[in-house]
């Protein structure tokens, strides 16, 4: 039901605003209180040093000249990390759309049309609410954006010591072609001699035929790996490249503070996410709350100048159903946060559990990899004495090949698992770099110059240049550079 009356003037209409004090309807908003376990189960390097933070830019602890130029240029124009950017300077302006409702609105009518001024008292507090719900839907965002950025820089790590490990991997195939070759010479020499028999030539030939073809087919990963880096870098595949190496043995895995765990909810950025959607969640239920009151609002200009209220009489149930649905909503984002600081305390403890697990099995796989050379260089020795069968002496070859294999690729899974540990960490990220609400606000209420742009804040930032990333014909070449040890 709607009434108005004309005859009340502005001036008594704002005496009026003024002696009603302005009721937040919206409950008293405080995050849970996690109890948090003391410390971790697992055992990694370095994660008994609760003193120290991993840092931004904890790439840079591998000491690798080469991932940190990729690790860089992806940061710096990766597509999708953009398009994420653009989602947090979009809930800027939706912020401002809500907070513009707290002032007066003016028009100004030609012709048949007349101007007019209108402001909407917000006795009840439901667009302050709805401002606040959306500074949080904007916090939101610059979380999910830190979220992108992390995610990104861990995934380039994980590429790319994937890729060092199929270098590495390649450089042990190579290494054991050059041995079954000269293997073979020594082989059909005493075929030739009439020392063996012509199968233990047979035998070496297949040996040596099949080591080249599985090779071949590390080649095609280690490209493919290579092209999976170059998108992320947002470089055309066929224009990027990076220097093979010949081991992945001189990347050291480095010492991983893990602080203890309480810390972590602060340093999480789909924590942070997960808490700001309780916020906006929790103001929309007093935004719901508010369509049970009288709305005020003032005119002047035309023929309905004056004090309006629309008082609510009988809307079906509507306003009942949001209200609930708006407390099941609030219910629904505690259970989300609660999920997500769990399962962030399980990458933590994943991560520490693999970091100390493969740093173990390592050595043992070292190990392995001297008993296996050993074995493989004295079965030589007895073969060429006749002491033994071409058959052992290719079971040797083969298992020195495999021994080779596997200590690269638990160096590899090393070093991917310290990246997700570090990932799981928060990567250096802190919930204090979360924009505040005044920093949330994109430009001043009387601006109306560079709207295509606002300020950046929280790190973040857009490139408004329409050429920026569509040259797609540039070459990347990333020479081979020695990690410092």
């Amino acid at each position: 039901m709607k009434r108005f009356w004309p005859a009340i003037s502005r001036s008594a209409g704002l005496a009026l605003f003024m002696s009603l004090s302005a009721c937040d309807l919206a409950p008293t908003y405080q995050p849970p209180e996690f109890v948090v376990p003391a410390n971790w189960q697992g055992n990694g390097p370095g994660s008994a040093d609760s003193t120290q933070t991993v840092q931004p830019g904890w790439w840079k602890l591998y000491h690798d000249p080469v991932l940190d130029r990729i690790e860089e240029q992806a940061t710096a124009n990766n597509a999708d990390l953009q398009a994420a950017a653009e989602r947090f300077q979009q809930a800027r302006d939706s912020m401002m759309q809500a907070r513009s409702r707290l002032m007066p609105q003016a028009l100004l009518g030609f012709g048949a049309s007349a101007s007019m001024v209108s402001w909407e008292p917000d006795i009840w507090s439901a667009i302050r609410n709805e401002t606040r719900a959306q500074v949080a839907a904007a916090q939101q965002r610059a979380a999910e954006y830190a979220a992108a950025r992390l995610s990104l820089q861990a995934e380039i790590a994980h590429d790319y010591f994937a890729l060092r490990g199929l270098d590495a991997q390649d450089a042990n195939y190579k290494q054991s072609i050059q041995y079954y070759e000269k293997s073979l010479d020594i082989v059909q020499t005493r075929v030739t001699g009439l020392l063996s028999p012509r199968l233990d030539a047979v035998r070496a030939q297949e040996l040596l035929y099949s080591t080249r073809a599985e090779e071949l087919d590390i080649q095609a990963q280690r490209q493919v790996m290579e092209h999976a880096i170059a998108v992320l870098s947002n470089v055309a595949p066929s224009n990027f490249h990076i220097a093979p190496v010949d081991t992945n043995a001189n990347t050291a895995v480095p010492s991983i503070p893990a602080n203890i765990p309480s810390l972590l909810l602060q340093r999480r950025p789909d924590i942070a996410r997960a808490e700001r959607m309780m916020a906006e969640a929790n103001a929309n239920i007093g935004v719901k709350r508010a369509s049970f009151y009288p709305n005020v609002f003032l005119r002047a200009g035309g023929e309905e100048s004056g004090v309006g209220v629309e008082l609510p009489v009988f809307t079906g149930g509507a306003r009942r159903a949001g209200t609930q649905q708006a407390w099941s909503m609030y219910r629904e984002t505690g259970d989300n946060y609660r999920s997500t600081v769990l399962n962030a305390f399980r990458e933590v403890e994943d991560g520490l559990s693999r970091v100390n697990r493969f740093s173990e099995e390592l050595k043992s796989q070292h190990a392995a990899v001297d008993a296996a050379g050993q074995t493989q260089d004295m079965t030589m020795e007895l073969y060429k004495g006749g002491l033994n069968t071409s058959l052992d002496l290719i079971v040797a070859q083969v298992n020195t090949l495999q021994s080779r294999t596997r200590e690269v690729q638990v160096k590899m899974e090393l070093l991917q698992s310290s990246a997700e540990l570090i990932r799981a960490l928060g990567g250096g990220w802190n919930q204090a770099a979360l924009p505040t609400s005044d920093q949330i606000q994109p430009f001043g209420t009387l601006q109306y110059n560079d709207l295509d742009k606002p300020t950046p804040t929280g790190g973040i930032d857009v490139n408004t240049d329409p050429k920026a990333g569509t040259d797609l014909t540039r070459s990347v070449l990333l020479e081979e550079s020695k990690p410092a040890r």
